[in-house]
């Protein structure tokens, strides 16, 4: 059985972008001081900023469980259709090491 729709590697690869992205950011950043004349120092957002703020909102739209998914396996187990091929889960687990 394949799995369709979300794919919790995508959500990885997306929180991976933002923690890199927020590194990035961090670098270039600057605290707001006073400076000789006492006037403050003014931040704006740049181009990275506001990606940043699209991917966290991506990854807050990310449902923490599929529970459609999750209906449609109850639903195969209670059936008894739902079979699991053991080389293909270590196949898997071998390819995440």
């Amino acid at each position: 059985m394949k799995i369709q729709g979300n794919n919790p590697i995508e959500g990885k690869e997306v929180y991976g972008k933002v923690n890199d992205l927020n590194k990035q950011d961090k670098v270039g950043k600057s605290s707001n001081t006073e400076n000789a004349s006492g006037n403050r120092d003014k931040i704006s957002l740049s181009g990275k900023a506001q990606e940043i703020n699209e991917l966290k909102a991506l990854i807050n739209d990310l449902p923490d469980i599929r529970t459609e998914k999750v209906e449609e396996l109850k639903k195969a187990i209670d059936a008894g259709s739902y079979n699991i091929d053991s080389y293909k889960v270590a196949e898997k687990i071998l390819e995440e090491i």
